[in-house]
């Protein structure tokens, strides 16, 4: 039962890196040319090297793929790509906003796997080799960049004049 319920948990979050993934390169193609293109793509390639770090942990694991939970990410993502244009149409400060949220929400998700896996380690010695303390820095980098960005976006959006 416990390789099962670790099954679900590294596919759930192989799932959402995915769903991350190309919510930052719909940020990135909408943005074309600017700083925020950048600070998007540098974010992917760092998501991305974080996801294939998870993709061989599941691979050594021998763990199954879990095509359905990708499928069901990639569909939650183009959800979430709806509701906010629904909320931003025009690609704008709340839209920004809401994204740096939703990825801020990922990373610290992100965390918290190599946190537990770290901590699960003590009793299960598949899933050592990987060094989490790094993993762990990494997201906690990956989420202070966000957090910059996330705060001039909440900024641009939540500020008005009377």
């Amino acid at each position: 039962m416990a390789k099962d319920h670790l099954a679900t948990y590294l596919s759930d979050h192989a799932a959402g890196a995915v769903a991350a993934i190309d919510m930052l390169k719909h940020l990135e193609a909408n943005h074309r040319d600017t700083d925020l293109a950048k600070f998007a793509a540098d974010l992917k390639k760092d998501v991305e090297a974080d996801h294939q770090e998870l993709e061989g942990l599941i691979k050594n694991l021998d763990i199954s793929e879990g095509r359905t939970r990708k499928a069901v990410a990639w569909l939650a993502e183009k959800f979430t790509d709806l509701k906010l244009r629904w909320d931003d149409s025009s690609d704008g400060p709340l839209r920004l906003l809401e994204v740096f949220e939703a990825l801020a929400l990922g990373i610290s998700g992100k965390r918290y796997l190599w946190l537990s896996l770290d901590f699960a380690k003590q009793d299960t010695p598949a899933l050592n080799g990987i060094d989490y303390q790094r993993l762990i820095a990494r997201a906690e980098e990956q989420r202070s960049r966000v957090e910059r960005m996330r705060l001039h976006a909440a900024k641009a959006a939540l500020v008005f004049n009377d």
